[in-house]
């Protein structure tokens, strides 16, 4: 899964999350069940885990370019510097 496809899962599952919520809610107000809410919102959970869980062909439209090892060794990591700490005296 590509950084867009992680982007589109993310904002997808909370928007189910958030309506299957709504839902379950007013349904269970409506029928004043608290077991049809929490049913209604479980099937909600298990409908956003299907859909977002699993690496789907189309979360991938943007794949990342990576180099070749040869490529990588011509561009050295970057060293990290250490940063000089000031002492209080």
């Amino acid at each position: 899964m590509d950084w867009q496809g992680q982007k589109v899962v993310e904002q997808l599952m909370q928007i189910l999350l958030v309506i299957s919520g709504v839902v379950a809610v007013v349904v269970g107000y409506a029928t004043e069940s608290f077991r049809a809410m929490m049913l209604i919102y479980a099937g909600g959970v298990v409908l956003a885990t299907l859909i977002t869980v699993p690496n789907w062909p189309f979360y991938n439209h943007h794949p990342l370019k990576w180099l070749d090892p040869s490529e990588a060794e011509k561009h050295p990591k970057p060293q990290v510097v250490a940063k000089k700490r000031f002492s209080k005296k």
